[in-house]
């Protein structure tokens, strides 16, 4: 940039469309430069602005005189570049958000570079040298195969198949290539075992960002990851950002995870800007998991994403007997078949893990007598019953209620809390069996900083007979001692009024009978379920994934849901129930004569959750062939939209949705 650059082209973490530029002038030290964030008046309020370009002279629509300066320049040296402002552009453009919204959910919004964190430099626990299987020896070559465009691969293999050693040696390779590598796991806390053996691997050119570090410390790291001093980067869904120099890899594990959607705007997938990165800068891209999604399994089936096979446990273990039980006619929460593989594990000093998507006590309020159901005064959902707390608490919004003693409707005795949660069952296991070992692991009991971690490493080292928790446990741990997995109830998420419901359903059961028997033949799974017969349940009992992707894609395509068909949906929430159905009611009209003959519009409707913390929240989803159509139209109808908005009735964009709740 010119030095006798006098203006500066700011962006602000606002919702603005078009023309989200705004120009200020220089700092009086000449601090201000591409990259560097500044504090500038914004309206009557201060505000962290982006420079994305600088000039020398005032745009013409502008008089010099009414420029205004910026305040300070926040950074010393600039922290993101002219090729992050291109991807922020592109996903702008694609998730149809604010430039600077964009640039903002990019970059760490640490005021202060804080001291460094790097991972140890231990050579004694640098893993030692492994040999591959011919499986993974296969997968490994295609991966790392010279190739002017390589094309996406994706690991497909039952759980304990070795894919993270493959994803470790393709990683190796890249970093002796000179390149950097980018790992991301669906949750840190979750995975905390992928980023220790990356740490161990790889020593201090391995740094992690997640969520849970504080501002400063996650700038910090940013720094170093741009200064070329980090060459492997692992992480959840916002690491897809980080700023290596000479990205050669993009590694995704767990790629079906749900977390790796974005809930705030800008609503990014992180596979979908990891497929961006990689297409701009040559680099390669591996997927990976036991349980692909759905888009993946089709582009698998397609030939868009070159699928790698792992088919067999590698440390001696087999797949696990699995076996549906049905709940009914039971009293209480487990079964004679569960109960009694618990007592036979716990004999052969191996351990269980008891596994319920459902945290507190019970989740269901409801009166015999007159019907009465106990909901959220902010949400439309059932409040759930925390017995440690003494409250019925919302789980969406937090807000709590001491139980009614008798229906607060028609005064009955015979209303009361059913279903079970997390906390019922430790209840009931502790009362059954006194003597194992229990703990659990949700989002009440690990709240504090590392304690997941610490529940994790105590159950890994033996020093507890079963481990309960909801999907805190399910994914990409590995434990060798666990024989028994017990899912405590199935279809918790099947009765969901989504597209996906089954499909998630599935993947959990898969996902979490992986943990029983990795290095053992006899690992047994209890699957527990009022919904025996259900397809979803059957299939992921028999590890049938080719029969149920089949069957599921096939009702997708009848019904015209992704993958066959894409999607962009607009929420109105508001306070007021009549604004929120005024605003879905004025965007239906603008909507209608502008959707092409390629696409549909389903709805105006309710949420499947009407109401979100004391917000009515209303939908509109465009649905259409390709993304390109939809994207026109949703811009028309955003652009008519806009001029005459309610200020009181808030408007969110999902595209490519992965919930419709």
């Amino acid at each position: 940039m010119a030095d006798s650059a006098q203006y500066l082209d700011i962006v602000f973490d606002v919702p603005i469309r078009d023309n989200p530029v705004f120009t200020y002038r220089m700092d009086p030290k000449g601090e201000a430069a591409l990259g560097k964030r500044v504090m500038a008046p914004f309206g009557r309020r201060e505000m962290t602005g982006y420079i994305i370009g600088q000039r020398d002279e005032a745009p013409a629509a502008l008089s010099a005189g009414s420029i205004k300066a910026v305040r300070r320049v926040v950074d010393g040296e600039p922290v993101f570049d002219s090729g992050d402002v291109e991807l922020a552009k592109w996903m702008a453009g694609y998730y149809l958000c604010g430039l600077g919204e964009a640039l903002a959910a990019m970059i760490p919004s640490g005021r202060r570079v804080g001291g460094y964190s790097s991972f140890d430099d231990d050579e004694d626990i640098a893993q030692a040298a492994l040999s591959l299987s011919e499986e993974q020896e296969k997968a490994l070559a295609a991966i790392t195969a010279p190739a002017e465009k390589p094309p996406p691969f994706y690991l497909y293999g039952i759980t304990g198949s070795g894919k993270t050693e493959v994803f470790l040696r393709a990683a190796e390779s890249a970093i002796r290539e000179g390149k950097s590598v980018i790992y991301l796991v669906p949750e840190i806390s979750l995975t905390h075992q992928t980023a220790e053996a990356i740490g161990k691997r790889f020593g201090p050119v391995a740094a992690t960002i997640h969520s849970g570090m504080s501002p400063s410390k996650r700038l910090t790291e940013w720094v170093r990851i741009r200064a070329g001093e980090v060459h492997i980067v692992v992480g959840p869904r916002s690491a897809v950002f980080a700023p290596v120099k000479n990205l050669g890899l993009i590694i995704i594990d767990e790629e079906h995870d749900g977390s790796y959607k974005s809930g705030n705007t800008p609503r990014y997938h992180a596979r979908q800007v990891a497929m961006r990165r990689v297409a701009t800068s040559g680099a390669r891209l591996v997927m990976g998991s036991a349980t692909p999604s759905a888009e993946a399994w089709k582009l698998m089936k397609d030939g868009g994403i070159k699928r790698l096979d792992l088919t067999r446990r590698l440390s001696g273990g087999s797949p696990p007997e699995i076996i549906p039980v049905s709940l009914e006619h039971t009293e209480g929460c487990l079964t004679g078949e569960l109960k009694d593989e618990i007592r036979k594990t716990a004999q052969l000093g191996r351990q269980s893990i008891l596994f319920l998507n459902r945290r507190g006590f019970a989740y269901f309020y409801h009166c015999k007598q007159c019907g009465f159901e106990l909901s959220c005064k902010h949400c439309s959902v059932s409040l759930t019953y925390h017995k440690s707390k003494g409250r019925a608490v919302c789980h969406y919004c937090g807000y709590s209620v001491v139980p009614p003693k008798a229906c607060p409707e028609c005064g009955s005795l015979e209303a009361g809390f059913a279903g079970f949660g997390t906390e019922m069952i430790e209840e009931e296991v502790a009362r059954t069996f006194p003597e194992l070992r229990l703990r659990r692991a949700d989002a009440d009991t690990t709240g504090r900083k590392g304690s997941l971690a610490e529940t994790l490493d105590i159950f890994k080292a033996g020093g507890m007979d079963i481990l309960l928790g909801t999907q805190m446990v399910a994914k990409g741990l590995n434990f060798p001692g666990v024989r028994l997995v017990g899912v405590v109830l199935a279809d918790t998420g099947l009765h969901m009024p989504d597209f996906r419901a089954a499909e998630r359903t599935f993947s959990l059961i898969v996902q979490v009978a992986g943990r029983a028997g990795r290095y053992f033949p006899d690992g047994k799974v209890i699957v527990q379920t009022l919904r025996p017969h259900d397809p979803a349940i059957t299939r992921a009992c028999a590890l049938d994934v080719e029969g149920f992707f089949t069957a599921e894609l096939a009702q997708r395509e009848m019904l015209g849901f992704p993958p066959y068909t894409r999607l962009i949906r607009f929420t109105l929430r508001s306070k007021e129930a009549e604004r929120a159905d005024g605003a879905i009611a004025r965007l239906a009209s603008i909507a209608t004569p502008l959707i092409p003959r390629d696409a549909d519009v389903l709805g105006p409707a309710e949420c499947p959750i009407g109401i979100m913390s004391g917000n009515h929240r209303r939908q509109l989803i465009l649905r259409g062939k390709t993304m390109g159509t939809l994207h026109t139209a949703a811009r028309a109808i955003l652009d008519r939209y806009d001029k005459g908005r309610d200020a009181k009735a808030y408007l969110e964009v999902d595209v490519d949705p992965v919930s419709l709740l």
